[in-house]
């Protein structure tokens, strides 16, 4: 197979995956709070990857909870080209039928990159990017209603793919950022979100969820990165749950927008919490590729 020609990361990167709950519409709230320099970067909640794609950093760790996902970004950095292809596959065939199919496909029956690209075209063809699975570990979401999808954006891939290249990526749970996040680097949390309510409860994200004990088990890593001189941010609920546990730290009030509900007039503006364990530099991030 021909290798493409990767951009230079000079290029604007954006996200490559829809995801609920991802920053992209956030980052010029978020832009004041990101500091200039740090070491490494480390999102041990990858998600959508919205904030490592605006900071570029020259070095990072991103992790999560879901092989698929770390699975996704692996092939992206590495087989850009040959994701690329199966992609294309996915888009000539795409329908209903071959939704539910691909849907149905075991991912340990699969390649890498067929993994990667039955990944990717489930997310841009599924209902509002939504990421779900059954006590089984299978993605459980239906079929979106989008009349002509794009299921194989290979100048946003190519770019990712460029970005992607000084990354280390893994599964893990998120405590292990404690073992490789050292003072002065810069760790971002997008966990799962504290529900708001019984009927805003999206934890089924990983089959494992992720309840109130979970939550505390992050402020308490939150308090020891501090304790080594580590800058941690965090994103979660704006509630009294979320507050009284972050209580000790500085909390900003981020005004975002609720897209995933099936009636209409349930979506509208809503406040997340940003949480710092330090002073903010009130400035937008610079260019983290020639950061020290």
């Amino acid at each position: 197979m021909k290798a493409l020609d990767l951009p230079t990361t000079r290029t604007k990167v954006k996200p490559f995956l829809k995801w609920a709950g991802g920053k992209g519409r956030l980052l010029a709230q978020y832009a004041p709070y990101l500091p200039r320099t740090f070491g490494t970067y480390h999102e041990p909640f990858c998600g959508g990857g919205a904030v490592f794609f605006h900071l570029v950093p020259a070095q990072a760790v991103l992790s999560d909870i879901n092989p698929e996902l770390v699975n996704v970004y692996a092939c992206v950095r590495d087989e850009v080209a040959a994701v690329c292809a199966r992609l294309s596959e996915h888009a000539a065939l795409h329908s209903q039928m071959h939704y539910y199919a691909t849907r149905a496909l075991k991912p340990l029956d699969l390649t890498a990159v067929e993994r990667a690209a039955r990944f990717i075209y489930l997310n841009r063809t599924c209902y509002n990017g939504l990421y779900r699975e059954n006590a089984g570990g299978g993605f459980n979401v239906p079929m979106g209603r989008y009349v002509r999808p794009t299921i194989c954006d290979t100048p946003t891939l190519l770019v990712a793919s460029a970005a992607l290249a000084g990354s280390t990526i893994t599964q893990a749970p998120f405590e292990a950022v404690l073992a490789r996040a050292v003072a002065g680097d810069l760790v971002y949390f997008d966990p799962p979100y504290q529900p708001l309510s019984a009927t805003s409860n999206f934890t089924s994200y990983s089959r494992h969820g992720f309840g109130e004990d979970a939550q505390v088990r992050l402020r308490d890593l939150f308090v020891e990165l501090t304790r080594r001189g580590v800058r941690a941010l965090l994103s979660n609920s704006d509630c009294a749950f979320t507050r009284d546990l972050y209580r000790d730290f500085r909390c900003v009030t981020i005004t975002a927008g609720r897209a995933i509900n099936t009636r209409a007039e349930r979506r509208g503006k809503i406040t997340e919490l940003l949480v710092l364990n330090w002073d903010a530099e009130m400035a937008p991030a610079g260019d983290m590729r020639d950061a020290s």
